[in-house]
């Protein structure tokens, strides 16, 4: 039995690596972002082992919560008790700063996007365990205000050498420096910054930049002696340490550092894991359809086996045996995919700044375990159905002529099918619209489950159209068109098994068509309803700027006022949590609505709070709100509620000062500004940022234009990704027609030998085809809507207020549905039309 499975397995190669080519994306998926997380979680890891002492002694809430520094410090004078220490070899202070842009010779900002643009001090201090870090392998390290070095991945980026100017832009009060490159720093022995740029000062430089002139550091690493353990230099550092600083190992430094960053992408793991688990399911599809037109191919053949003495068991296990190698090949040709996939991820994010491309590729077992799992219990998994249906071939059949494989009853199918759709809007009720936890996975589930269950009800509900199809066929096309919608509804089990493939693709497509419009449209109408002043000034990469900018921009000609905004992370009960701030005597030029309360009312140490937010959580005015900042707990009176605003992106809103206090930085996210003459203070505006190319000056439909530019960006990501389930879907269509012509061998000659030509054969085929990929388009459409107009009413209390349905776009799906059927029915319908007549008639 074994030998004969393998004999047919190698029978039918080019049908069975046609179903492979699913598997293999759909590895590949899962390998590639194994393998991607594996060699970003080591790199990361080793970075940020390289970035630490010792021993790290750091200010209590030295960091804000999404980790950057605040403007909590260490004072110089605990150095020097420091250096007492029985167990220290050395202490060295550091000043390191986020947002010091290196900007090359075409005024282009060299990174920006992920990694961080870092501001650091020059020091000599050995990393934990003695491991390397960076080193001056070029020129000498910075000696004053004008002298700077920059890592060697930067500089070679902006095209500088030792001797010349480098334009430097920072978010501290000096926004634009221009000190000479004096040095390279690097690793001299491997390992990168992973895309991070790093401009190098002097230590008093550094403090004179980002701590306002104050003697103090950001941090201070403690160098152990020859002997002296990590842990036991922690504890000698803690017996001198005031309350307002802590000492850590450097190891629990690194591992805290290594382990937020990852956390905080590790969405891209699962990102791509999900479409891994599209294309599998799709090629699920595909490989289920592939073994039931085999298994009634050689339904004769199974008989004939049973006839000799083979169980039933024996003719069942052969099939899945057969499926075993398939899924084996599949998981081998995806796993060596997955590794070029992964090269291919690490090359596109390092043009967004996250740069491995110094480090080698993690191949870890899991990676090999995983890949042979998914692929080989897939196949496996969609070949049981078949398989199974095996059992049902009695010995006696092997006598007859010709063998028919019993199809399971269509009402059967319709029942599954409706109890599977109802079960997914039951999961998709909860997700979207519920606070049930896991929201996520149950808005998954249940659009997995209705997929399946339209899928398994389609051979019924299709059929009205089947029918109609044939009817307009016949119409159409004649004798031709007749036999082409004939043959699509002999077996509508086929047919809408195949078109399912397409479906879940374009249902996807259309689903994230209608999310992608109805975003756009609702943040045109919040910005033309609630836009407010004639400018806004924003950093390009999100961040914070110079607060000097504002203060420049004040005195241009025509300008009347300016309204500062600022942005902060905060905790509250343990959770993120975005605020605001803006000087209380602008707020009016927010233009906020406040339904209790008034803007009036906002003054240091009290909160404005967004309705809906406030109406959630149950707050109201007199109540307080207490939440973690850098500076420790802090609570503050609530004094009124506001309406949505497009430029008041989070739901607490504070004074300027109050985030000071807090510990967070002095430096502006965006402004809004008010002026007599649009056209000629535009101008002028752009002028004071002419040499700040983090930063932009935009009118009402640029900032708009800006809002959309990622939703755009992340729908054609998405878009993308899909094709690929849209590939294996015709695929699926290749491989139906193909397997359908060699069912139909005897069938074609015949209909070759009363008259019907090669044209008129390919015709027939290529109609064919289009039925099943405009049945699964329509599936598709219908559903993406429904899927995208659920989605989006669950989401209107979040600002998306518009349910915007691209009518375009879907037609534009249905005719790349149309394009899909011709080009699918190309090769099985020229190899039809190849067959020898009277060797087609003589086939059994």
């Amino acid at each position: 039995m074994v030998r004969a499975a393998l004999k047919s397995l190698l029978g039918r190669k080019l049908r069975l690596l046609m179903s492979t080519f699913a598997i293999v994306l759909g590895v590949a998926f899962v390998a590639g972002s194994l393998v991607f997380s594996d060699t970003l979680s080591r790199s990361f890891t080793a970075l940020f082992a390289s970035t630490v002492g010792d021993v790290v002694v750091r200010p209590v809430g030295g960091q804000t919560v999404d980790g950057t520094p605040s403007t909590r410090t260490v004072p110089a004078a605990l150095l020097d008790e420091l250096r007492t220490l029985p167990g220290a070899a050395r202490v060295d202070g550091n000043v390191n700063a986020f947002g010091v842009f290196v900007v090359d010779k075409k005024n282009k900002v060299v990174g920006g996007f992920g990694p961080p643009a870092i501001g650091a001090n020059w020091t000599t201090a050995p990393a934990g365990h003695g491991l390397e870090g960076l080193s001056i392998t070029v020129g000498h390290e910075p000696h004053g205000s004008d002298e700077v070095v920059l890592d060697a991945r930067t500089a070679a980026k902006a095209d500088y050498f030792v001797g010349e100017r480098v334009h430097l832009v920072t978010a501290a009060n000096r926004a634009s420096l221009t000190p000479r490159l004096v040095g390279i720093a690097d690793f001299e022995h491997g390992g990168s910054l992973n895309g991070a740029t790093l401009a190098i000062f002097d230590t008093a430089t550094a403090q004179r930049l980002f701590l306002g002139g104050k003697d103090a550091f950001t941090d201070v690493w403690v160098t152990a002696r020859a002997g002296v353990s990590q842990a036991e230099l922690r504890d000698q550092v803690a017996t001198v340490l005031p309350a307002t600083v802590e000492a850590v190992t450097g190891d629990k430094a690194a591992d805290e550092a290594a382990s937020q960053l990852l956390d905080a992408i590790s969405f891209l793991t699962t990102f791509l894991l999900i479409f891994a688990g599209i294309a599998l399911v799709v090629g699920a599809f595909l490989i289920v359809n592939t073994f039931s037109m085999l298994v009634a191919q050689r339904s004769r053949e199974l008989a004939l086996l049973r006839a000799l003495g083979a169980s039933k068991r024996q003719v069942t296990w052969s099939v899945q045996l057969e499926a075993f190698v398939l899924g084996a090949v599949g998981s081998t040709l995806g796993l060596g995919l997955g590794v070029l996939l992964a090269m291919g991820i690490r090359a596109f994010f390092a043009r967004y700044g996250l740069d491995l491309s110094g480090q080698p590729l993690i191949f870890a077992p899991r990676t090999v375990v995983a890949a042979y799992a998914v692929g080989v219990l897939v196949t496996m998994a969609a070949a049981w159905l078949p398989a199974r249906r095996t059992s049902r071939i009695a010995p006696v059949q092997a006598l007859r002529d010709d063998v028919a494989l019993p199809e399971s009853a269509l009402h059967r199918r319709l029942l599954l099918g409706a109890v599977l759709t109802v079960l997914g809007l039951g999961l998709l009720y909860l997700g979207l619209f519920s606070d049930a936890p896991h929201g996520g996975y149950l808005v998954g589930g249940g659009v997995l489950a209705i997929l399946l269950g339209v899928s398994s009800a389609s051979p019924v509900i299709s059929q009205p159209f089947l029918a109609l199809t044939r009817a307009t066929y016949g119409a159409l096309f004649g004798s031709v068109g007749r036999l082409a919608g004939q043959n699509a509804l002999r077996n509508p089990r086929r047919t809408t098994a195949t078109a399912s493939a397409l479906m879940i693709g374009l249902t996807l497509a259309c689903t994230m068509a209608i999310v992608g419009d109805s975003a756009k449209s609702s943040i045109d109408k919040s910005v033309a309803d609630n836009f407010i002043g004639d400018f806004v000034v924003s950093n390009v990469f999100g961040g914070p700027f110079s607060p000097s900018i504002a203060n420049r921009m004040a005195k241009v000609d025509g300008v009347e006022r300016i309204v500062r905004e600022r942005y902060a992370f905060v905790k509250r009960d343990g959770d993120r949590q975005g605020m605001a701030a803006t000087d209380p005597a602008e707020i009016d030029g927010l233009n906020l609505r406040t339904p209790t309360g008034s803007t009036a009312d906002l003054r240091d140490g009290t909160v404005l709070l967004a309705k809906k937010w406030a109406a959630d959580h149950d707050l109201g005015i007199g109540d307080s709100v207490t939440l973690q900042m850098p500076t420790g707990k802090q609570t503050y009176g609530v004094v009124g509620t506001f309406e949505d605003n497009p430029l008041v992106f989070t739901p607490i809103l504070t004074t300027l000062k109050t985030l000071t206090d807090a510990g967070f930085p002095d430096q502006d996210n965006a402004l809004v500004v008010f002026a007599r003459d649009q056209v000629g203070v535009q101008h002028d505006l752009e002028q004071v940022v002419a040499d700040l190319p983090i930063v932009t000056v935009k009118n009402e439909a640029e900032f708009a234009q800006e809002q959309r530019a990622p939703i755009d960006q992340f729908v054609k990501l998405i878009y993308a990704l899909l094709g690929l389930a849209l590939v294996i879907a015709v695929l699926g269509i290749v491989n139906t027609l193909a397997l359908s012509v060699i069912e139909r061998t005897r069938e074609v000659g015949l209909l070759r030998a009363i008259g019907l030509s090669r044209a008129q054969l390919r015709w027939m085929i290529t109609l064919e085809s289009v039925v099943i990929a405009v049945l699964g388009a329509l599936l598709g459409v219908v559903l993406g809507i429904g899927f995208g107009v659920a989605l989006m009413y669950a989401l209107r209390d979040q600002g998306l207020e518009v349910i915007s349905v691209p009518t375009s776009q879907l037609a534009v799906f249905l005719v790349l549905a149309l394009l899909i059927g011709v080009l699918a029915a190309v090769f099985p319908a020229r190899r039809a039309a190849r067959l020898d007549i009277l060797r087609a008639i003589a086939t059994e």
